[in-house]
Parts: structure tokens; sequence; C-alpha cells
């Protein structure tokens, strides 16, 4: 069914108004009323239907949730834990009475991301920007620069190993055949956990060729296993069709070398990509690029889109371009970047590339300095909000997180400037 939509109710005697306890010089008490939650309302009702099931839950009150989830850095436990202990994060959320239990179940959190999908974490993106812009964080005339640059999103796995994997897939595999009843010769699972210990006991002591031969035998194992379910579900067109995603994924681990192209890098998380960012401390990061767009002057993300299969930067500046227009609904004349971008393509806008020395005034010299402006911004949404590592499952989940973290990052600059202004006024 629809959300329920808050009303104006009589008070409790016991519960008091949030609005009158609460300081309004609070910086989430003048955020709740700076954004246009009516217009958020009215885009995601048509997402749900009339007169089937119990009705949703206030789209005020998830929307708040991933909002301040996002901007301080919680998990979907964490979130719900924290308003209940937040009178100001229930007032930001649209409840007029102090509450004492938890307002929704941390687990319809991923349901209400799903539902509203990339397109609804954009409108939420595009209201931010105009929160920014009608709080003075932004003025109109910045959002024509922007800068754009890529980073990692590293996903939630650990670091991968050939030998690990397949342990994990044996692990899987059991776990299949026992929900649908198969009857194994051996599940593997007991022996092989004793072989994967050993493999790194002899690597600690530098046993190589002992290592490997404990390794050989995981893999062994996991196709012994793979051909014995083979065996069983022959004929089963059900069973065949349930199993064909980790055969494939299986398939792989049995097959792929060092110098193999794209690889398995986790189990549960198959479309992984292997990106090297050549850095001393971090040579290989496991998870998907992710570019975003931020205004030049202030480092207001204007647009933040997921890139699947390490594509060349220079070829991801239009769907940057159009989406940082898209939702800032301002057309960017301006665009500065790194030496990555070369060869971008782009005709009609003025790109600036770092170090490019033809058609240079003193003027775009300076400007071009701020290119690296962006950097900081991406250390903070990774440090201070959820970039740093994407917990949020499948290709989707990596498009919503990219999103999410610049609507964070978007909402924490709106509060730094409340911050900045009640600090100037006092004397």
């Amino acid at each position: 069914m629809k959300p329920i939509k808050k009303t104006t109710f009589q008070g409790n005697f016991f519960k008091p108004w949030l609005s009158i306890v609460l300081n309004p010089s609070h910086e989430l008490y003048r955020l709740s009323s700076k954004i246009n939650w009516n217009i958020l309302e009215s885009e995601f009702a048509p997402l749900f239907a009339d007169g089937r099931g119990a009705p949703a839950k206030p789209i005020r009150l998830v929307v708040g949730l991933m909002m301040l989830q996002h901007m301080y850095n919680f998990s979907d436990e964490g979130a719900v834990l924290e308003w209940i202990e937040n009178p100001y994060w229930q007032f930001f959320c649209g409840e007029e009475l102090l509450q004492w239990e938890a307002p929704i179940n941390p687990s319809s959190l991923p349901r209400w991301r799903k539902r509203l999908g990339n397109d609804g974490m954009n409108k939420i993106l595009k209201e931010t920007i105009k929160t920014a812009l009608d709080t003075g964080t932004v003025n109109a005339k910045s959002l024509q620069r922007a800068i754009i640059d890529t980073t990692v999103m590293e996903k939630n796995i650990t670091f991968p190993t050939d030998s690990k994997m397949q342990y994990k897939a044996i692990k899987r595999l059991a776990k299949m055949v026992g929900d649908y009843g198969i009857s194994l010769r051996q599940s593997y699972t007991c022996i092989g956990r004793k072989r994967l210990i050993k493999a790194g006991r002899f690597s600690h002591a530098r046993q190589m060729k002992k290592a490997n031969k404990e390794r050989k035998k995981i893999k062994t194992y996991l196709g012994r296993l793979c051909r014995d379910i083979c065996r069983k579900i022959e004929g089963n067109e059900i069973l065949k069709a349930a199993f064909d995603g980790i055969f494939e994924i299986t398939e792989k681990l049995l097959t792929q070398t060092r110098t193999s192209k794209n690889k398995v890098y986790s189990i549960h998380e198959p479309h992984v990509e292997c990106i090297a960012k050549g850095k001393t401390h971090k040579k290989y990061e496991f998870g998907c690029k992710a570019s975003f767009a931020a205004t030049h002057k202030e480092g207001l993300v204007l647009g933040a889109i997921a890139l699947h299969g390490n594509p060349y930067d220079g070829h991801s500046l239009e769907e940057a371009l159009a989406d940082a227009e898209n939702n800032s609904g301002i057309e960017i004349n301006s665009a500065f970047v790194d030496k990555g971008y070369k060869g971008h393509g782009i005709t009609g806008k003025k790109i600036f590339i770092s170090g490019q020395k033809r058609g240079m005034t003193v003027w775009f010299k300076k400007q071009l300095k701020r290119r690296q402006a962006i950097e900081p911004h991406i250390g903070h949404m990774k440090s201070d909000g959820k970039l740093g590592r994407n917990y949020l499952k499948g290709k989707i989940g990596d498009h919503l997180n990219a999103v999410l973290c610049g609507i964070g990052h978007n909402l924490r600059m709106v509060l730094r400037n409340f911050r900045k202004i009640a600090a100037a006024a006092i004397p």
C-alpha cells in the first residue's frame, strides 16, 4: 500500500513535543526545514501500489534515515539504534513527539534502496543540490564549472587467493546440496579446511612446494565435488538451473591462472574487478571505479556514477558530464580533469587537462591549479562517509552506494556552512 503520511495529532502527556524541547539553532533542526520533503514524497509515492499489503513506512522517515546514515557513516542497524537515542535524528525524520522504540526494522532499508533504485537516489541528490543553493552553501554560478575525477570504490571482500575461494566454493556447494537434499559421496568441507590451514602454515614457513601441494589438493576436491553433483542432478532441469550460477563461478576458479583475464575475485561478488592503482602502500584494489563531478569552487557533488569494466577515464567523461548536468539542471561550461582524461573526444565544452600549455591564460592557469581540490573531497567521502568500503550487494549496490556517498557529502557541507554562520554570529 501507499506509505503512511504524517499528520498533526494531539500530544501525549508523557512524551514532550520535540519542536519545543530541541534547540532551534541546532544544525540538524535547521537542515530539516530546508529540505523540501513534499517533493520527495510526491516523487516516490508512485512506486507503491494501492490496496495491497500493509501501509509502507513514511517516505520522510526512510529517506531521512538514509541521509543520516551516510552523513555520519552508520550501518543499517547502527542508524536505527542511533535514531532511538538521538532526538534530533527523530525530528529530522519527521517525528513530532519523542519516540522510545525503533521506527523500522533495519532489514527494511535494503528493500527501500532496491525499490527507489538509481533514479530515486539521483532525485535525492538533486534535492541536496537545491538545499545547498537555498542555504548559500554554493551559488548558481558555481554549478557551471566542475572538477571530474575517478576513484576506486572497494567492495566488502577479503584479499582474494585461489585456494581460499576454492574452499569457499566447496562450502557453498555443500550447503546447496544439503538444502536440496542431494546425497554426496563426500562433501570435502572438513578435509578441505585442514588442507587450507596446512597451506597457510607452509606458506608462512616459506615451504612453498609443500604449500602448493596442499593448494592443489583443494582444487582437486572442488573438481571432484562438481563432477559428483553433476552426476546426481543429471536430468533434473530445476536443479540444473539452481546450480548453473555457482557452476559457472567454480569453472572459472578451476581454470584461471595468474595471467587469466576476467578472473573471479569473490564468490558472493563475482563481478568485482582488480584495479591497479600504482600506490606504494596498496598496489591493487578490488571493487569498481566510481566517477564524481564536483563544483570547482566549493566541492559540492553534482554527479556520482559507478563504472563497471574498468573503463578508460577519458571514455567516461561524457557520461559524467551528462549526469552532473541532469542533477543540477545547469549546463557545465568548463570541466577540469587530470591527465587520465586525455583523448576524451568531448566537443562543445571547455575541457582543461592538468599540465596542458596550449591556449592557457593566466586566469585559467590559476583555475587549473584547483583541479586537485577534488582529491580531499573524495578522501572525506571515504573516511567520513561510506565510500571507503561498499557493503551493498551486486552491481546495483555499486550504483546506489556511489550516489548515497555524494548525498552524504553534500549534506555534511550544508551542516558545515551552518556551523560557520553560527560561529561568525558569536561576539
